[in-house]
C-alpha cells in the first residue's frame, strides 16, 4: 500500500533544503557586505548590505521555475554593489553562485554558458567602471575571484546535468530491454503455442481418422463377414494404441519442467514413410508412392515437414475425399524437392466440415504453416479431371550440408514404385 504522507514528506523535506539553501546564502550576502578594504576591524552591515542580502535571496526559491529570471535579478544585485560602497567580494555573491548552480543544471548548454559569461563579466566591469584607476593588483585578484565563482558553480551543475542525464538514459535502456525481453517472451510462447497445437493436430487427426475408418469398416461386415470384423477390432485396437501412445509422449513433453537431454526418439520423417501408408492401408486406403529423381537424406527439420504433409494430406483423403485410393509423389530435383497427394474422389474439400455442427478443420492451415517455416510454398485445391490436390515444394540445402547435418544418414527407404 503507498503511503499517503509519502507526498507531504518530501514536501517538508524540500521546504527545509530550501530554507536552508536561502539563510546560507544571505548569512554569507550580509556578511560579505560587511567587509571593507582598508578597516581591519569588522563593522555592523550597513542598510545597503541588507538591500543586496534580502534583494537576492529573495529569488533563490523561484530559480527551479524560472532559473534565467533569477539570474538575471542577481547579477543586477552584484552590480549594484560598488554603486552602493560595498566591497565586491565572493561572498556577496553568493546568492549569485547559488543561482547559477542551478541554471547549468537546468537549461541547455549553449544557453547556460552564455548567461553565465554575463553574469560573471557585468558585476566585475561594474566594479572597474565605478573605481576607475584605483585598482591594486589585490583589488584584481579580488574581481577576478568574483567572476570565477560563478563560472565553477555552473561547470558544477552541468557535470550533474550530464550525470542526471546518463542515468536517465540508463533506465530508459533498462525499461526497453525489459519491455523488449517481455515481448520476445510473449512471442516464443505464442509459437511454442501454435508449434504444439499443429503437432496434436497431425497427431490426433491422423490417428482418429484411422480408428474411424477402421470402425466403420467392422461396423459395414458385423454381420456378414465376421472374420474380417475381427481383424478390423484387431487392426482398431492397435491403431488407439498407437494414438495414446503418440498423445502420452506429447503431453508428457509439455510437462517437463526442465529442457529434455535427448528426445525419447527420433522424430518421424520420410525414412518412416512406408510405416505410415501401411497404417491406411490398413484403414482401407490403398496409397501408391512414386519416386522421380534421386532421393537424398534431409535434415530434420525439414525431414519432419515433409512427413507430416504426407500424413495429414492422406488424413484428409480418408476423411473428406470417399475414394478408397490415394497416389503419393516425391519428385527430387537439385535445390527442391515437390511433394503432391492427389486422390479421384468427389467428396467435400479438406476445409470444410463434414457436417453441420462442426467447425472446420485447421489441416490445410497446419500443412501451409509447415511449409511456410522451412521456406517452402503449399497449394491445394480441386483438380480439372476431378479429386483434390496438395502439392508442396520445400527448398533442399546443397548435398554436403544436408550430408554434415544429418551426419551420414541413409537415403531415404522405398524409394520406386509402391504397389
Amino acid at each position: 500500500m503507498a503511503n499517503p504522507g509519502g507526498g507531504g514528506s518530501r514536501s517538508r523535506g524540500a521546504w527545509w533544503r530550501e530554507g536552508t539553501i536561502t539563510a546560507v546564502a544571505f548569512a554569507l550576502c550580509l556578511f560579505g557586505g560587511a567587509l571593507q578594504v582598508d578597516d581591519k576591524s569588522l563593522a555592523p552591515p550597513p542598510a545597503a548590505a541588507y538591500l543586496i542580502a534580502v534583494a537576492s535571496c529573495a529569488v533563490l526559491p523561484a530559480r527551479h521555475r524560472a532559473p534565467l529570471a533569477a539570474m538575471a535579478a542577481t547579477t543586477a544585485c552584484g552590480m549594484l554593489v560598488p554603486p552602493l560602497h560595498l566591497l565586491l567580494s565572493p561572498l556577496i555573491v553568493a546568492p549569485a553562485v547559488v543561482v547559477a548552480y542551478s541554471l547549468a543544471v537546468r537549461a541547455e548548454r549553449r544557453t547556460a554558458a552564455a548567461v553565465l559569461l554575463a553574469a560573471a563579466a557585468l558585476p566585475a566591469a561594474s566594479d572597474l567602471a565605478y573605481a576607475f584607476g584605483s585598482h591594486s593588483w589585490q583589488d584584481a585578484s579580488r574581481v577576478a575571484a568574483v567572476a570565477a565563482f560563478p563560472l565553477v558553480a555552473g561547470v558544477l551543475g552541468h557535470s550533474t546535468q550530464n550525470r542526471r542525464a546518463y542515468l536517465a538514459a540508463m533506465e530508459e535502456r533498462a525499461r526497453r530491454a525489459e519491455k523488449s525481453r517481455d515481448s520476445e517472451a510473449r512471442r516464443r510462447v505464442a509459437e511454442e503455442r501454435v508449434r504444439i497445437a499443429r503437432e496434436l493436430h497431425d497427431l490426433v487427426a491422423h490417428q482418429i481418422t484411422l480408428a474411424n475408418a477402421q470402425a466403420t469398416v467392422a461396423a459395414h461386415l458385423f454381420d456378414t463377414r465376421p472374420e474380417q470384423t475381427r481383424k478390423s477390432l484387431r487392426e482398431l485396437v492397435d491403431t488407439t494404441a498407437d494414438a495414446l501412445d503418440d498423445l502420452r509422449a506429447t503431453v508428457g513433453l509439455l510437462r517437463q519442467t526442465g529442457d529434455a537431454a535427448a528426445p525419447a526418439e527420433p522424430a518421424p520423417g520420410l525414412s518412416r514413410l512406408p510405416a505410415l501408408l501401411e497404417s491406411f492401408r490398413r484403414a482401407g486406403l490403398e496409397v501408391s508412392v512414386h519416386h522421380e529423381g534421386t532421393a537424398r537424406p534431409l535434415p530434420p527439420g525439414l525431414d519432419l515437414t515433409a512427413y507430416r504433409i504426407v500424413q495429414e494430406a492422406l488424413t484428409n483423403v480418408t476423411k473428406h475425399a470417399g475414394t478408397g485410393s490415394a497416389r503419393v509423389r516425391l519428385a527430387w530435383n537439385r535445390d527442391r524437392v515437390t511433394i503432391s497427394v492427389a486422390d479421384d474422389g468427389g467428396g467435400a474439400a479438406p476445409s470444410a466440415s463434414a457436417g453441420t455442427d462442426r467447425p472446420p478443420g485447421y489441416g490445410l492451415i497446419g500443412m501451409r504453416e509447415r511449409a511456410t517455416a522451412v521456406g517452402g510454398h503449399l497449394s491445394a485445391g480441386r483438380r480439372p479431371e476431378g479429386g483434390f490436390l496438395v502439392s508442396t515444394e520445400l527448398p533442399l540445402p546443397p548435398a554436403k550440408d544436408a550430408a554434415r547435418e544429418i551426419g551420414g544418414a541413409p537415403a531415404v527407404e522405398g524409394a520406386g514404385d509402391a504397389p
